[in-house]
């Protein structure tokens, strides 16, 4: 159990809560119970070292006023918007037989031996904390769920956590999940474009050269018969130009 040394303040006036603050320590109140309301204060430091530990809000912590010791359990810690630091605290006491209302975190153990874990499940958690109803001297420190044998498609609830019979939780009238064991989730792999683009780009390529090859060829046969009619032109055969030079001679 925490212990946090605290002693009795007696400052009415917001200047005096600034000066208490300044010189190193955080103003708190005690309340519950018959006894009247504490006013104290404590080392912002040793403070803040217990606020750093896990579950400070559901940890019973005894508190020494001025070398008198008292359970109380920590309700609400403020902090300063700007520099974030605690700057007042409520304790509740913890009376013997009175009911309160506590949120306690909740504890998987043994994920080694889950062989839904082993063979790729996700460990899906609905609820890292339950608020229960019990009385403030049975407060439990967490709820442990053991994952010892328990393979996908299984799941926690709370019919499933053992909890003594005044102890209770404030969800009343269902069975609600803290937990599942889900499946893997499978990733697909993308297929690889590149290689077809690739491919079709050479296949385009082959067609582009065959066309321009076919092109080439037409263009040169056309060239080769252009050629030989330009030819025929020029070279008349012999009779024919006798023939023609006679019919250009005046008749006698």
């Amino acid at each position: 159990m925490i212990s946090i040394d605290a002693t009795i303040r007696d400052n009415k006036t917001r200047g005096q809560l600034n000066a208490l603050r300044k010189s190193g320590n955080v103003p708190a109140i005690v309340y519950g119970g018959k006894e009247k309301n504490e006013k104290i204060s404590i080392s912002k430091k040793l403070l803040k070292s217990t606020i750093e530990k896990e579950n400070f809000l559901s940890n019973i912590i005894t508190l020494s006023v001025n070398g008198k010791n008292q359970n109380v359990l920590p309700r609400e810690v403020i902090y300063d918007v700007l520099s974030d630091e605690p700057i007042h605290v409520d304790f509740l006491r913890v009376v013997k037989g009175v009911n309160i209302r506590i949120e306690v975190p909740v504890e998987f153990i043994n994920h080694e031996k889950s062989p839904g874990l082993k063979r790729g499940g996700v460990l899906n958690i609905v609820r890292r904390k339950v608020e229960l109803k019990c009385p403030s001297e049975k407060i439990p420190e967490k709820i442990t769920l053991n994952l010892d044998g328990v393979d996908i498609g299984e799941s926690f609830k709370i019919s499933s956590v053992k909890l003594e019979s005044d102890v209770v939780p404030t969800i009343q009238g269902r069975d609600f999940v803290i937990a599942t064991l889900a499946a893997p989730t499978v990733m697909k792999e993308p297929e690889k474009p590149e290689e077809t683009e690739a491919k079709e780009g050479e296949e385009g390529a082959e067609g582009s050269e065959a066309t321009t090859a076919e092109g080439e060829k037409s263009a040169s046969e056309g060239d080769k018969k252009e050629g030989d009619n330009k030819d025929g032109e020029d070279k008349k055969p012999a009779d024919k130009k006798a023939a023609d030079k006679k019919a250009a001679e005046p008749k006698k």
